[in-house]
């Protein structure tokens, strides 16, 4: 399996963390952590679950990886998100040292890309456009039945 089919595997299972948020009427944003071909950290936005602000996919999945290690650096980790992750998320991954970061669809309304590529750590690589469309359209179809 080459990295392009491992990575659309895994952005399926963001898919599902996404779908799960929005059951729950959460903006359908999910996350998988993977480290060593493992799922050790899988989450969906709960905002609106938890009414805290600051509970992203990408959050809530970096404390349950964080906590499956047993330390707070995710150097040998890759997360994979269905949406570019904003500043907030962004200053978290770099914080957490992540190895890789993978996201489906951009935002260019608040995704970390506005501001600059330094926010995340140095080392980290990113991969993105990985099942794009299938990510938009989970997030555009929550926000049609919205308005």
């Amino acid at each position: 399996m080459d990295q392009n089919q491992i990575d659309e595997r895994y952005m399926r299972d963001a898919l599902k963390e996404a779908q799960r948020a929005a059951d729950k009427d959460e903006v359908p944003i999910g996350a998988v952590i993977v480290c060593q071909n493992q799922i050790i950290a899988r989450a969906h936005n709960l905002t609106e679950t938890l009414n805290d602000p600051t509970a992203h996919a990408e959050m809530q999945a970096i404390t349950a990886a964080a906590n499956y290690l047993g330390g707070k650096y995710l150097v040998q980790c890759t997360l994979y998100v269905t949406i570019e992750p904003c500043p907030m998320c962004a200053g978290a991954l770099y914080w957490s040292q992540l190895g890789r970061l993978v996201y489906g669809a951009s935002d260019p309304k608040r995704g970390f890309n506005l501001f600059e590529r330094k926010i995340l750590h140095p080392k980290t690589t990113v991969t993105f456009d990985i099942l794009k469309n299938d990510c938009s359209s989970l997030v555009s179809k929550f926000f049609l039945k919205k308005r």
